[in-house]
């Protein structure tokens, strides 16, 4: 089963997120290239675990159900990038702008569960960001033209209490996403 681990949303970010969406929508008027993410879909993804076999999928799930030892923290998004930083980008997202640290040590302390279990991970530094869109095609052009859009506006604003376990189901209508476990984030500050 694909696996994976992500902060979720609340309702007024998705709408604010989606709203930041339409706009960016709006400007980049021609990039069709660009395949949005659905607002029911937004969530910021801490692990990749990608395909993990049902035996070892029980233990996973039971890890992921632990108490996270951080306190709940707020993430602010503000301001638009591209992934990769050179040539034709594939990815448009929102930054963090605020709690990326209590974010990163959160990030720490769920990855160092997956190594106790044995499951390795991308080698990559994390890098905290909110997926709004990825290009079908691209072309270097197209980083400035997105990145002409930007704002210096908080688009969102979320209350992280839990870090939850997914499964990703692909299929032609698109992913479906089964929360497996919560990790509640309880410790005081």
């Amino acid at each position: 089963m694909r696996l994976f681990v992500a902060i979720d949303l609340d309702d007024a970010a998705r709408r604010s997120v989606a709203a930041e969406q339409q706009r960016l929508r709006t400007a980049a008027e021609g990039a069709s290239t660009l395949r949005w993410v659905k607002p029911e879909h937004l969530h910021m993804t801490l692990l990749f675990f990608g395909e993990i076999d049902e035996m070892r999928a029980d233990a996973v799930v039971t890890a992921y159900a632990e108490p996270a030892g951080s306190p709940p923290f707020d993430l602010v998004f503000r301001g638009i990038g591209v992934f990769p930083p050179r040539g034709a980008p594939r990815a448009l997202w929102i930054a963090v702008a605020e709690g990326e640290e209590r974010l990163k040590d959160l990030h720490q302390e769920l990855a160092a569960r997956a190594s106790q279990l044995g499951i390795a991970l991308e080698a990559r530094v994390f890098s905290p960001h909110l997926s709004l869109a990825r290009w079908k095609t691209s072309r270097p052009s197209d980083r400035g033209r997105m990145l002409a859009h930007a704002t210096d506006v908080t688009i969102a604003r979320v209350r992280v209490e839990r870090a939850t376990l997914y499964r990703s189901h692909l299929s032609s209508a698109g992913p479906t996403y089964t929360p497996l476990a919560h990790a509640t984030l309880t410790a005081s500050q």
